[in-house]
């Protein structure tokens, strides 16, 4: 009969002490669809990392499309890779391997 009581109690204080609403985000943040539709006039080199204006990332990335030279890569790396590769494709046919 205690223990009912007691549990009654605790419910009932539970659910008056309860905060509702907990799980929504705070009123002064920027909605994920507002988000999307802005326009992002700044970036970042993939070169170097240096911040840069939209038209100097424009210029940038047709001056690296144009350069058709990839860069040199070592044949032991290459090598390395390539079984790498083979290594993750036999894991998919074998699991267990």
């Amino acid at each position: 009969m205690t223990q009912s009581r007691f549990f009654c109690m605790w419910l009932g204080l539970t659910l008056l002490v309860a905060k509702p609403a907990v799980g929504l985000p705070p009123p002064e943040d920027v909605p994920e669809e507002i988000l999307r539709t802005e326009i992002i006039t700044e970036a970042r080199s993939p070169i170097d990392g240096q911040p840069l204006t939209a038209a100097e990332y424009a210029q940038l990335q047709a001056e690296l499309a144009q350069n058709p030279v990839s860069p040199d890569v070592s044949p032991q790396i290459e090598r390395l890779i390539f079984l790498l590769r083979l290594r993750q494709m036999l894991r998919t046919i074998i699991p267990f391997y």
